[in-house]
C-alpha cells in the first residue's frame, strides 16, 4: 500500500483488521489541520474466486453510496473520499479500493460498559432515544441497518452517540468468522456475504435468511439494551426450551420502559413497533407521562418525605444549627440515588422503617426539637404525625411538578 493514499491521505495507524481488508486512522494532508479520518481498504483474499471477489466489491461500493446518501445526518460518519488504486509492485493489475470516512474520537458502548460496569435505566434510555433518532433517519432513507449492536455505537468524546459500521467489510467478516471452522474462506458461496447478523441481537428472521425490516433493526437495539443493562449476552436470556425471552426478573427498569422493549423483542415482525419513529413517539410518551390512574407513584416521594422529616426531628435536636444542613444533604443523596435506581421502593421501606424505629426509641433523650418555629416534645405521635405531613408535602410537590410539566408539552 503507497504511503501516501490518492496524494493526500497517510495513515498512521491501524484500527482494525477484518477477513477482506483494514481500516487505519489517517490523516488529510489537504486540509489546513490535517484532519484525522478513517481509510476502510477492501482487499479481497488470494484465494477468493471471481465471483466472490464481484460480490464484496460490490458490497463497498453499496457501503461508500449508503454514507454518501446517510452521511448528512449529524451521528452517522461523513463519507469524505472513494477512489481506486493500482498498486505499482504487482506483476497483474489488480484495484484496491479504498473508502475514507469521518473518524469518531471516543468508544463504543461494548468498550464503555466493560470500563464503567452496567448502564443505569437513565442512562439506557438516553441511548435508546438517540439511536431510535438515528433509525428513524436511516429507515426512512431507505436503508436498514442489519448489525445494530452496542460495539457499532459509538459515543464521543463530546457525549454524543454515533452510528457505525453500515459497510461490507465488516458483513463479510462477520459472516467469515461464522464458517472460519472451515479454514478457507474460498469456500465460501458468494450470496453468503450478503447474510449478516450478529448472534444473540438479530432477530429470527435475520438468522434464518428470510427478508429483514425495520423492526429488525428495533429487536436488535432492544437486545442492544438489555446487553447494556445486565453486561450479559442477550442469548443468556432466551429459554432454549421454548425459545422465548425471559430477562424480566434479571433487570430492574420501569415497567414503563420494560413493556417498550418487550414489544421491540416480539418473534414476529408484524407484533413489534413497525419504525423507529412509532417506537420512539412510545418511548418520550412514557417518559413524559406519569400515571395518575395509580398510587404507584405516590410511594417514593411519601417514603422519602416522611424519612426526611424524621430525621429532622432528630438531627436537629443533635446537632443544633447545623442539623436541617445535613438533612438538605441527605435529602439530595436520596433523591439522586433514587434517579440512578441506587434506591427503589423496597430499599426506602427498609430506610424509613429502620429509621423511624430508632428515632422512636431515641426521643426519651431528646429536649426539646425546634422545627420552623415549634418545640416538639418527647411525643412519639406528634413526632410521626409531623413526618406524616412532610410525606403529603412530598408528594404535592411531586405531583404538581409533573402536572405544570405536563401542561407545559401540551400547550408547545
Amino acid at each position: 500500500m503507497p504511503l501516501i493514499l490518492d496524494g493526500r491521505y497517510v495513515p498512521i495507524r491501524k484500527l482494525g483488521q477484518g477477513g477482506f481488508g483494514a481500516a487505519f486512522l489517517s490523516c488529510d494532508r489537504r486540509t489546513p489541520g490535517m484532519r484525522e479520518c478513517v481509510v476502510k481498504q477492501l482487499q479481497p483474499g488470494v484465494n477468493f474466486k471471481p465471483e466472490q471477489i464481484k460480490k464484496v466489491t460490490q458490497l463497498f461500493h453499496r457501503e461508500a453510496e449508503v454514507l454518501e446518501k446517510l452521511g448528512a445526518h449529524p451521528q452517522i460518519p461523513e463519507l469524505f473520499a472513494f477512489f481506486a488504486l493500482e498498486p505499482p509492485t504487482r506483476e497483474e493489475p489488480i484495484e484496491l479500493f479504498y473508502l475514507v470516512q469521518q473518524y469518531i474520537d471516543g468508544e463504543n458502548l461494548e468498550q464503555e460498559l466493560y470500563s464503567k460496569g452496567k448502564f443505569s435505566e437513565a442512562e439506557v434510555t438516553s441511548v435508546l432515544e438517540a439511536v431510535l433518532e438515528i433509525l428513524d433517519f436511516v429507515h426512512n432513507n431507505g436503508s436498514i441497518h442489519r448489525d445494530i449492536k452496542p460495539s457499532n455505537t459509538m459515543r464521543s468524546r463530546d457525549g454524543k452517540l454515533y452510528l457505525v459500521d453500515f459497510g461490507a467489510v465488516k458483513q463479510v467478516v462477520a459472516v467469515g468468522t461464522k464458517h472460519s471452522s472451515e479454514n478457507s474462506t474460498s469456500n465460501m458461496p458468494s450470496e453468503a456475504v450478503t447474510n449478516v447478523y450478529t448472534p444473540g441481537f438479530a432477530p429470527p428472521e435475520q438468522t434464518d435468511g428470510r427478508a429483514v425490516f425495520p423492526s429488525s433493526d428495533l429487536y436488535a437495539l432492544a437486545a442492544s439494551c438489555l446487553f447494556l443493562l445486565t453486561a450479559k449476552q442477550p442469548t443468556s436470556f432466551i429459554d432454549s426450551y421454548t425459545n422465548t425471552w425471559n430477562w424480566r426478573p434479571s433487570v430492574n427498569i420501569s415497567d414503563k420502559l420494560a413493556n417498550i422493549l418487550e414489544r421491540m423483542l416480539k418473534e414476529k415482525p408484524i407484533e413489534r413497533f413497525q419504525s423507529a419513529s412509532e417506537a420512539l413517539t412510545a418511548l418520550r410518551k412514557s417518559k413524559h407521562s406519569s400515571d395518575f390512574s395509580s398510587y404507584e407513584w405516590l410511594m417514593a416521594p411519601f417514603l422519602t418525605g416522611f424519612e426526611i422529616g424524621l430525621l429532622a426531628v432528630f438531627l436537629n435536636n443533635l446537632f443544633p444549627g447545623i442539623g436541617l444542613s445535613i438533612v438538605a444533604i441527605v435529602l439530595a443523596v436520596m433523591v439522586y440515588a433514587q434517579y440512578k435506581k441506587i434506591l427503589n421502593k423496597k430499599h426506602l421501606f427498609i430506610i424509613v422503617g429502620g429509621t423511624f424505629t430508632f428515632v422512636l426509641v431515641s426521643l426519651s433523650t431528646l429536649q426539646s426539637v425546634p422545627i420552623l418555629g415549634f418545640n416538639l416534645a418527647n411525643n412519639h405521635l406528634f413526632v410521626a404525625f409531623f413526618a406524616f405531613l412532610l410525606g403529603v408535602f412530598s408528594i404535592l410537590l411531586i405531583g404538581l411538578s409533573q402536572l405544570i410539566y405536563q401542561l407545559l408539552t401540551f400547550v408547545h
